[in-house]
């Protein structure tokens, strides 16, 4: 069943870091009646609230990119919360999508789901091989049990629902909250904020030996549009760039940019997560024509400018 520019697109997360280019993406290709919940109204991990959005609103389809969600710290902190929360908002929006029969369900999953020790790069056929790395296993878990969910649903009751794995993002409007961050915005915030104050020296998590790759949000928000519209199966698909660079080198990448040319001092004490994460992408070039455009240090200048002209307000919020 093909989707209309008119059909009524339910995003969640939609107001969010990735959401909000997901919503631009869709705008600017003629989707005009889009949705966006805002937590206030619906407590998405409450099966009352979500059954209530679905009322409301109607959708034909729906994005589901809401997520709790932080970087190595954050999931250590919260395993139980991050568990919890993100099995039971996709648990209660897959199951009204399908009594409501919506068209068309596209579940964000995430990088964290795969076995701690995946061979190089990540290929979907690996999500089962092993256990998650132990510091975001809950929130990984939690998400891959959305796959079988999904799948499941495809079979038995013939939902259209698809599986997307995107790695690491990153880009202008990224949490920035030292607490909760991800590895990028957070060595953008030490090395911008260290540059100001002056300081001789930096602190960095871990031994910088770990591996990550990274994915611009814009062209994530590309790849999630264009298998709304073009995928079809039950099989799920790695969206990523499929080049790796170690946490070492990127640290002092994004010194370099940020203006900081201090000393970069290794915090031993704290976890490096998962040794490597690099994906085989070329499903999503084959199945639904996505390609990353954006260059990693363009990138990362424009998220460097745009947390430079915000840096105000997000410090004034802790």
């Amino acid at each position: 069943m093909s989707i209309l520019k008119t059909d009524r697109i339910l995003v969640t997360g939609g107001a969010g870091f990735l959401g909000s280019f997901v919503t631009e993406k869709l705008r600017e290709r003629g989707y005009t009646d889009l949705v966006v919940p805002r937590r206030r109204d619906y407590d998405l991990t409450r099966q009352d609230a979500v059954e209530k959005l679905y009322r409301d609103h109607d959708p034909a389809v729906v994005l589901h990119l809401a997520a709790e969600v932080g970087g190595i710290g954050a999931n250590r902190d919260n395993p139980g919360r991050y568990f919890y929360a993100n099995a039971a908002m996709g648990l209660h929006l897959i199951e009204t999508a399908r009594e409501r029969r919506v068209k068309k369900f596209v579940q964000v999953g995430t990088i964290c789901a795969y076995p701690n020790l995946t061979p190089v790069p990540f290929k979907e056929a690996d999500l089962w091989t092993g256990f998650p790395e132990v510091t975001n296993a809950p929130y990984g878990i939690a998400k891959k049990s959305l796959l079988v969910m999904a799948q499941a649903y495809r079979q038995q009751y013939g939902l259209n629902a698809v599986y997307l794995l995107p790695v690491n993002l990153y880009g202008p409007r990224d949490n920035f909250d030292l607490q909760s961050s991800h590895v990028i915005p957070a060595l953008i915030r030490k090395c911008v904020e260290a540059r100001i104050r002056g300081d001789k020296q930096m602190s960095a998590w871990g031994t910088g030996a770990a591996s990550r790759e990274f994915l611009y949000a814009e062209d994530c928000a590309e790849g999630l549009v264009l298998a709304m519209e073009r995928y079809d199966k039950p099989e799920p698909i790695n969206l990523g760039n499929g080049r790796e660079i170690r946490i070492k080198d990127l640290t002092e990448l994004v010194a370099k940019l940020a203006g900081f040319d201090g000393e970069i001092v290794w915090d031993t004490t704290k976890p490096d997560g998962q040794p490597r994460r690099c994906l085989d992408v070329s499903a999503a070039r084959r199945e639904i024509g996505f390609t990353a455009d954006t260059p990693f240090e363009d990138g990362l200048r424009k998220t460097i400018t745009w947390y430079e002209a915000n840096r105000e307000r997000i410090v004034a919020k802790g």
